[in-house]
């Protein structure tokens, strides 16, 4: 897509996006819309309903009245950085007023809120996100950004390490849009400072350096950039892990989920802990885990009973682990896909039948004989199950 080609983006086009930019004086320059938005549709990879941040020179309060005097609502989601949500209709738009920094400590920027367009920009993280446009398309793009992004060039905004100390999470977002926007090749002056930053960045919240690290999981090529972040300290994990990230998308692999279970293993638990991950995350990647440790044991149709869907990940993960052949993946995805896996047909009433107690005899005696189905095949019905409890 090109320059000219912005202004006729549908998230533009769209009614309410209009209606909100006529409310903050878009058509007299003082509302642009900025950042990723700006610069995913330039590049021709748009996506549906993206998020829309805009950058105003009107306060938040003065951005506030005039959402409520247009009937669009609106939500003071970060009154103290100057940022109100508007929300009209399903479009949502994150408004924030110009911004210049006073004083930074690496954890909290002192700001002040201005009009100068440029000095906002310079204090944003790389070039290619310091893009901005009105209601009509018309870019503006105070630091020549526009040329990094469409040479897929991340580099920071002056000073790599200022930029850092004003917030360290840029050191993973480098990696992050490296891998996303740069083609996994790092701008060195850029990787050198991340990499002098690394040590000073115990201050970040674990549920930020979380959210970014299961947000570069799930892009469809990062295992480069990981083994960078590794490289430099920023994550640990062993020769094996780094070989299977490979591997795993050499297969086509994409799922962040799966990439986590390669890169934490069975150290879970501490990934959870130390990125603040849900309890869903988790458990996604430990069935994930779990099926590819039965894979590995050739035990395909106990993957596909425990696990369901995510035995299809487990069968990814553990070929890349262990360096599968093509001839030993194929025949094993086949196996998979035949597989129908009914319901297991014994349950605690019908040992109950045949006169035993609900209780830990109970429990291990239907553990045994699910074993027992499932190392058929899925053969044995309750008749044969039962006749193996009663002999």
């Amino acid at each position: 897509m090109s320059v000219a080609d912005l202004a006729s983006a549908e998230w533009l086009l769209r009614p309410q996006t209009q209606t909100i930019f006529a409310a903050l004086d878009g058509a007299q320059g003082r509302t642009r819309a900025v950042g990723g938005v700006v610069r995913d549709t330039l590049l021709g990879r748009q996506r549906p309903n993206p998020d829309i941040d805009l950058a105003t020179e009107l306060l938040p309060e003065a951005v506030m009245a005039r959402a409520q005097a247009n009937g669009i609502a609106c939500y003071p989601t970060g009154l103290e950085h100057g940022t109100v949500t508007l929300k009209l209709g399903e479009t949502l738009a994150e408004v924030t007023t110009l911004r210049r920094d006073i004083e930074t400590n690496g954890r909290h920027a002192v700001v002040a809120f201005g009009t100068d367009w440029t000095a906002d920009a310079s204090r944003r993280d790389f070039t290619l996100n310091a893009l901005y446009c009105g209601p009509d398309g018309a870019l503006f793009d105070p630091l020549g950004g526009i040329e990094d992004a469409l040479a897929g060039r991340v580099r920071f905004i002056g000073d790599a390490g200022q930029r850092i100390e004003e917030d360290g999470l840029r050191v993973y977002r480098f990696f992050r849009f490296s891998a996303s926007h740069g083609g996994q090749q790092f701008d060195p002056d850029g990787l050198m400072a991340c990499a002098d930053a690394v040590n000073r960045l115990s201050h970040l919240s674990r549920e930020r350096v979380g959210h970014e690290i299961m947000r570069m999981l799930a892009l469809p090529q990062v295992a480069l950039s990981l083994l960078m972040m590794a490289e430099v300290g920023l994550l640990g994990f062993d020769d094996r892990a780094a070989r299977a990230l490979v591997a795993y998308e050499a297969l086509g692999g994409q799922s962040g989920t799966a990439r986590l279970a390669l890169l934490a293993g069975d150290q879970l638990a501490a990934a959870q802990r130390d990125w603040r991950l849900s309890k869903e995350m988790i458990g996604a990647a430990g069935a994930i885990e779990e099926a590819a440790a039965l894979m590995g044991q050739d035990r395909v149709g106990e993957a596909a009973y425990r696990h369901g869907e995510s035995a299809v990940e487990g069968l990814a993960v553990a070929a890349a682990r262990e360096g599968w052949g093509q001839a030993r993946l194929a025949e094993t995805a086949r196996a998979l896909a035949a597989i129908v896996v009914p319901a297991f047909p014994v349950n605690g009433n019908d040992l109950a039948g045949l006169g035993m107690t609900p209780g830990p005899d109970m429990g291990q005696t239907l553990a045994r004989l699910e074993r027992a189905w499932i190392d058929s095949g899925f053969v044995l019905g309750k008749p044969d199950l039962l006749a193996l409890v009663r002999t």
